[in-house]
């Protein structure tokens, strides 16, 4: 088990979770309400998970990689954690509007948009710079707490922006 792998298989049930959204008939409400509160509920848990699970590690290991923010693990950290934030007021801009409505479909498609660019940033950034720099058990150990992290938040957390910078205070400590 590799947390790594762990969050590149959540970045894919997220891509397929969008995908089926945008595959239902907007006036099949039920059915959209449905797979959106999962896809809500999957996108917080897995922020949560990778704030408590993820990020304080590689702030303790990492070094920056690719394109990250700065060339810094300290600037990787700061835009996840930013991302993180704008995506928790992404979906929560889509509560605003009635389900299958063109400003709900928007607002899914805007939450889409802010993921996809935090995935693919998180893909080539923090994930590689750990997979680089963190150890193979170490990888394994945070991937046991992540999943059971995962499994006892099943139906969602509640969902709480984080001030980066304190964040990155704290966990860059020690």
């Amino acid at each position: 088990m590799d947390i790594c792998q762990l969050i590149l298989d959540d970045h894919a049930e997220q891509r397929r979770l969008f995908g089926l959204i945008e595959q239902i008939d907007p006036a099949d409400t039920e059915a959209l309400s449905a797979v959106w509160g999962r896809l809500a509920a999957f996108l917080d848990a897995h922020a949560e998970a990778e704030e408590r699970h993820f990020y304080p590690d590689l702030l303790k290991t990492g070094e920056g990689a690719n394109d990250a923010e700065d060339g810094t693990v300290e600037g990787e950290t700061e835009d996840a954690i930013t991302d993180h934030n704008t995506l928790r007021d992404a979906v929560k801009a889509v509560e605003k509007h009635t389900v299958g409505s063109r400003e709900w479909i928007d607002a899914v498609g805007e939450a889409n948009v802010v993921n996809s660019k935090h995935m693919g940033e998180e893909e080539r950034q923090g994930l590689t710079d750990f997979r680089r720099t963190a150890s193979l058990q170490v990888r394994h150990d945070l991937g046991v707490k992540y999943a059971a992290f995962q499994a006892r938040h099943i139906t969602g957390v509640k969902p709480v922006n984080k001030d980066v910078e304190a964040y990155i205070d704290t966990h860059s400590q020690g």
